[in-house]
């Protein structure tokens, strides 16, 4: 392996996950949060893989930075790039140029706080 699961690997280790759950079926309620943790690690998983698809090493690392600095607006990019890329409307591989492009268009209007002497 080279590290990366593929996409086949990852539904595989789901399924089987899954399947020993659903086997541990009636021991109680931490089988619910075990499937509900499954399943965001799934969600998780899935939109790793998709980014990875569709953004540049130089993107990612953007995404990356400006996630690490204000959590909730690089979340917001990540749901827009997926937006488009579930859509069809992204064209090839969104390279840093774009990513940058994309992060001021969602930027949201900074208000100036300029003070006028008189």
């Amino acid at each position: 392996m080279s590290g990366e699961p593929n996409d086949e690997e990852l539904e595989k280790l789901r399924q089987e996950k899954m399947e020993q759950l659903q086997e541990q079926g009636g021991q109680g309620q931490g089988v619910d949060e075990e499937a509900m943790e499954a399943q965001r690690e799934q969600r998780e998983a899935q939109k790793k893989a998709m980014l990875r698809k569709h953004l540049t090493d130089g993107a990612r690392k953007r995404l990356n930075t400006v996630k690490m600095s204000k959590p909730e607006f690089g979340e917001q990019v990540e749901q827009q790039v997926l937006a488009l890329a579930q859509s069809g409307r992204i064209q090839g591989k969104i390279d840093e140029e774009k990513m940058k492009a994309l992060l001021k268009e969602l930027q949201p209007d900074q208000q100036s706080f300029d003070i006028q002497r008189r």
